[in-house]
């Protein structure tokens, strides 16, 4: 008798334990617990302890942090018709956990639902030049939309991103020869720009040394002074018919 006594006492332990184990939670700061009882929605709990009343109440966690949520790659075809291929990233949290688990039976993936299927709408009324010079506006305005339409679950998001855009190979080799063709003309401009430059200089030149011609004998002394630093033997350099002009008049007067 007094065995089975200990054995009835050290059930009933045993049971209580598991009572109290079904009926005490320990939740972290940036989790929320939603608490259900008999079915109904009593309210968010938490962080901290949470006692629970033993199959009376249910409790569903959900984390308040900021899921990174991967948008697979999507097939668009933009509004000039080009098939590309594009991925993205969305950043979101919940703030309102009861909403997050009563409005929608999983948030996280209707979430990535409708970030795909926003993507390929936003993304298919635009044109690719829009889409590789303007992601930045394209970023914002798909963050707009989607942070609008998951607003009713309780989630917030704070920023999408468009990671990637694979262009079709005759694409990409279209806009290669454009760059080229691009770098080309900027290359003949400049050059253009530089002889236009240079010929203004030698116009200005000229013409000081049409008003001033003994700059001219000047320019001819440093480009000798230049050729004998060289350390040549034979120095082959024109004269002026200016400067010999006046001995050759006197030759003739003595002849």
């Amino acid at each position: 008798m007094e065995q089975t006594s200990q054995i009835l006492l050290v059930t009933g332990i045993i049971f209580l334990l598991i009572i109290l184990a079904s009926a005490i939670r320990v939740l972290r700061e940036y989790d929320r617990g939603v608490i259900f009882r008999l079915g109904r929605l009593t309210g968010a709990k938490g962080p901290g302890l949470i006692l629970l009343i033993p199959v009376i109440d249910r409790m569903v966690k959900v984390s308040l942090r900021t899921v990174v949520l991967d948008v697979p790659t999507q097939d668009v075809i933009t509004k000039d018709n080009v098939s590309i291929k594009v991925n993205a990233v969305v950043y979101f949290r919940v703030i309102q956990p009861t909403k997050a688990i009563v409005e929608v039976e999983n948030y996280l993936f209707a979430t990535s639902q409708l970030s795909q299927t926003t993507l390929r709408s936003i993304l298919g009324q635009s044109e690719l030049d829009e889409l590789l010079s303007q992601r930045e506006k394209i970023n914002r305005e798909l963050a707009k939309i989607i942070d609008h339409q998951t607003e009713p679950w309780g989630i917030k998001v704070s920023n999408v991103e468009v990671k990637h855009i694979d262009l079709p190979q005759e694409m990409q080799r279209a806009m290669a020869k454009q760059a080229e063709a691009e770098r080309e003309r900027r290359a003949k401009v400049i050059h253009a720009e530089g002889e236009f430059q240079a010929s203004q200089r030698l116009a200005d030149a000229a013409n000081i040394i049409s008003i001033n011609p003994a700059t001219l004998q000047l320019r001819f002394l440093q480009t000798l002074t230049e050729v004998a630093s060289e350390h040549s033997s034979t120095i082959i350099f024109p004269v002026p018919l200016d400067i010999i002009s006046p001995f050759l008049k006197k030759e003739k007067k003595d002849n």
